[in-house]
């Protein structure tokens, strides 16, 4: 395993490999590809925080608890709450900011905050040829090289290893609410969704969590804000839902959301687990037509789905558009792809990019086609 600690050692590694490299970062993710391991995890560091104008530089193999705790002591966060696979995929070592934004990591609030790639604001990586490229800046107002900045996120180390990023934090709410519905069928469980994303109460998560044992499933919806604002707003939410079931009123749970986050029920269980991205409206159909188990995110709009290892969940999709990524399979064998076969003119345009950026194809080869 190559470590490099610097940016300068991190383009000699590249520029002097003599084939594949297999680049990860804290190596929770559970990615390898072949080749000679290279990882960021010797890079660590912030190396700007600037609480005022709510932005943050750091080495891209710093931990996440490491970015978090200072965060916290500001009154502020990541608010595009990556996640913590290693219990999903059973694997060690320390989830990292540049795993986080090299895999667009994002979770339940994406659905009012956006993306992980929505709060990058500049990156410094090594392409396939050893050289140091930068793009982008380190405050809000600079949008110079916008589009290379979101393409370096969630291209997984397959167009340049991220040594640099410098990112936008947002302050910590002051108080969370969460509205619980217990048993809920996923088309009511879509009817809460709509009726909350549609609401002018400022939702910053819709969920479904499926049901465990002898617990029932249960939907969630939660509003961040001052305290007055939360308990407003959730009283408004019921009544306007109150034809559906009366839900749970919960404060500062923020254990449920760690749960979605993490995919936690599926966390040791026996199966293939799937990450599908769909049309919100199509989650019913989705979950009636794929045997198994499925945790709903981003208001219907992603699912999580604990099947049958032989099962070809793109297969069964049919009809229903979006995407499905095979995050886990059992016992080592990948049966199917990692990611889904792109429309050929997309796959055309992702090869330019590609040849562009690693000519030499060395950096993660053949995981995103």
């Amino acid at each position: 395993m190559i470590t490099p600690t610097d940016e300068t050692e991190l383009a000699a590694a590249i520029a002097q490999a003599d084939g594949p490299l297999s680049i990860t970062s804290g190596g929770t993710r559970g990615i390898a590809t072949a080749g000679t391991g290279l990882s960021t995890r010797a890079m660590t560091g912030v190396t700007l925080y600037e609480p005022g104008a709510l932005t943050m530089v750091a080495r891209s193999g710093t931990p996440l608890d490491e970015v978090q705790s200072q965060l916290v002591k500001e009154g502020q966060q990541l608010a595009f709450e990556p996640a913590d696979y290693r219990g999903l995929l059973g694997t060690n070592g320390a989830p990292t900011l540049g795993g986080a934004f090299a895999s667009n990591s994002s979770g339940p609030r994406r659905v009012q905050a956006g993306a992980a790639r929505d709060f990058l604001l500049g990156v410094r990586f090594v392409d396939g040829r050893g050289t140091v490229l930068k793009n982008g800046g380190r405050v809000m107002k600079n949008v110079t090289g916008y589009d290379l900045v979101k393409l370096m996120a969630g291209a997984h180390g397959t167009l340049g290893v991220m040594s640099e990023v410098s990112f936008k934090v947002l302050p910590k709410p002051e108080c969370t609410g969460t509205l619980v519905w217990e048993g809920l069928a996923p088309a009511q469980s879509l009817q809460v969704f709509t009726a909350a994303m549609r609401s002018p109460f400022d939702v910053t998560g819709a969920a479904r969590v499926p049901s465990q044992g002898d617990a029932p499933s249960q939907t969630m919806i939660r509003l961040e804000g001052f305290e007055s604002s939360v308990q407003y707003r959730m009283q408004q939410l019921q009544k306007k839902l109150q034809g559906i079931a009366q839900p749970q009123s919960l404060l500062d749970a923020d254990a449920l959301w760690r749960m979605v986050r993490d995919v936690e029920p599926f966390h040791g269980q026996v199966g293939a687990v799937w990450r599908s991205s769909i049309k919100p409206s199509d989650m019913p159909a989705f979950i009636d037509r794929i045997p198994g188990d499925h945790l709903v995110d981003w208001a219907g709009g992603l699912v999580w789905s604990l099947v049958d290892p032989s099962l070809d969940l793109r297969g069964l999709r049919g009809g229903i558009g979006g995407h499905s990524t095979l995050v886990r399979s059992a016992n080592g064998v990948q049966p199917f792809a990692r990611f889904e076969p792109q429309p050929s003119p997309l796959e055309t345009l992702a090869q330019g990019l590609r040849t562009e950026f690693d000519p030499r194809g060395i950096l993660n080869p053949g995981l995103m086609g």
